[in-house]
């Protein structure tokens, strides 16, 4: 009987162990952050705004946001036809350089895929220096 009991403790201790180990490895899987491949990422905010650029520091409180960009769009009065137009960030005023933001404002981050249509227009609007190329 004295060797059952053993035996059910170390089977009972075992169990334990292995679970406390896979408790640990999600843990540590859920806080790591993703790996950014693609060069360009569209980072939506919770206020609706969309930006496009080069993010750092992905998983600190403020992600870098660089060469950032963002689609403007103009409604004609006359024929109500709505233009788009990208927009480098950099032009106004205080001509910035890079945007800091604050994570928790952060809905969802997708990568601009090398190719697609945003990244043609962006890569026309780094060889013209200006940021003003129709959609």
């Amino acid at each position: 009987m004295q060797r059952f009991v053993t035996f059910v403790l170390m089977l009972l201790g075992i169990a334990f162990a292995c679970l406390i180990a896979v408790f640990a490895y999600q843990s540590i899987r859920a806080h790591t952050t993703p790996e950014l491949r693609a060069p360009f990422h569209a980072v939506l905010m919770m206020n609706g705004q969309a930006y496009f650029g080069r993010l750092e520091r992905l998983g600190t409180t403020f992600p870098l946001l660089r060469d950032v960009y963002y689609v403007r769009s103009q409604v004609n009065p006359e024929t109500k036809e709505v233009t788009n137009s990208l927009v480098k960030r950099g032009q106004e005023w205080h001509a910035p350089d890079f945007m800091l933001l604050n994570a928790s404002q952060i809905l969802l981050i997708e990568p601009v895929k090398p190719g697609s249509r945003m990244s043609k227009l962006i890569e026309e609007s780094a060889k013209e220096g200006s940021g003003a190329p129709k959609q």
